[in-house]
């Protein structure tokens, strides 16, 4: 599937679906490559593949830019390994993301009745109207609430107090929640989930600025290099890599940031990063917050 035939409804070159008409939005710079991020935000194993999309982008994030989508149908979010359902309960696993190093606080138990999928999905498009990086803020709070503060995020009061924490417009957030632009964003990307058959999440496709070439795909979480590689064959030359920002630049860009993305971003072991880190702490740069499996760290602005 080439993307200009399932992107009718979105616009290109701001990155999103669903822009409200009439509206006017700063341009943004366009890069040789995009990647079509399917996720859920239920999904434990999409919350565990941070640390190596914060890597991807910080040393290659020049070439590529993100562009995530729900995957809305209900086959793929049953497919999410990391979620065990029973007749009465739905349970978010701990094991997923603490095994593979990303911190959270246990198992999230809810009663079935209790979860909308839906309205967490429809949050995320909501919070995008107000530009892309709100949507990105957004999606990673929405993620700390479940996994870390095991809230029920398809609730909407637990939605919009997400909205306020990422910095966004209360407001405007809570009319988009139940605006037919979020709804319509949302169906967009139902329809290039199915249309991409994609039956899993993770899953990414990398698409190149020749729109005569087919993307490429792959699904699940996979050692770094196989991105890069990916990326060195979609641009048809080896990428320059980044200068590393350092650990205090990365913890300025981020603010809120597990040990495990701190030693990816910087190549070196959580041991070492976990050394670095302390340091900061003893020169209050830093908060050391604790969670069941792992650390988080909170920036200190001066």
């Amino acid at each position: 599937m080439k993307p200009q035939e399932m992107l009718a409804a979105c616009d290109d070159k701001q990155g999103v679906c669903g822009l409200v008409p009439g509206v006017s939005y700063p341009a943004k710079q366009q890069k040789p490559i995009e990647i079509y991020t399917f996720i859920d935000p239920l999904c434990s194993d999409c919350w565990a593949i941070e640390p190596t999309l914060k890597k991807l982008y910080h040393e290659y994030g020049a070439y590529f830019r993100i562009r995530v989508l729900l995957a809305g149908q209900l086959k793929v979010w049953n497919a999410c390994p990391s979620l065990v359902k029973t007749n009465k309960r739905r349970t978010f696993q701990e094991d997923p993301a603490g095994a593979k190093g990303m911190a959270c606080e246990g198992s999230v138990h809810f009663d079935a009745d209790q979860l909308e999928p839906y309205r967490a999905s429809l949050a995320i498009k909501a919070a995008e109207l107000q530009g892309p990086q709100a949507g990105t803020r957004f999606l990673r709070k929405l993620r700390e609430y479940l996994f870390l503060k095991k809230m029920n995020i398809t609730e909407e009061q637990v939605l919009i107090q997400c909205a306020e924490d990422s910095g966004l417009d209360v407001e405007s957030f809570e009319f988009d929640l139940h605006s037919p632009s979020a709804a319509k964003a949302l169906q967009c990307d139902a329809k290039t989930t199915k249309e991409m058959d994609v039956e899993t999440v993770p899953t990414f496709v990398f698409f190149n600025d020749n729109y005569e070439e087919e993307g490429m795909k792959v699904s699940g979480q996979y050692p770094y290099h196989v991105y890069v590689d990916i990326l060195e064959k979609m641009l048809g030359y080896k990428p320059e890599r980044a200068e590393c920002v350092g650990i205090e630049g990365f913890l300025k860009q981020h603010s809120f940031v597990a040990t495990v993305e701190v030693a990816a971003v910087l190549d070196i072991s959580e041991e070492e990063a976990t050394k670095q880190l302390k340091a900061l702490l003893l020169q209050q740069k830093v908060e050391a917050v604790p969670y069941k499996y792992g650390y988080f760290w909170r920036y200190v602005k001066k």
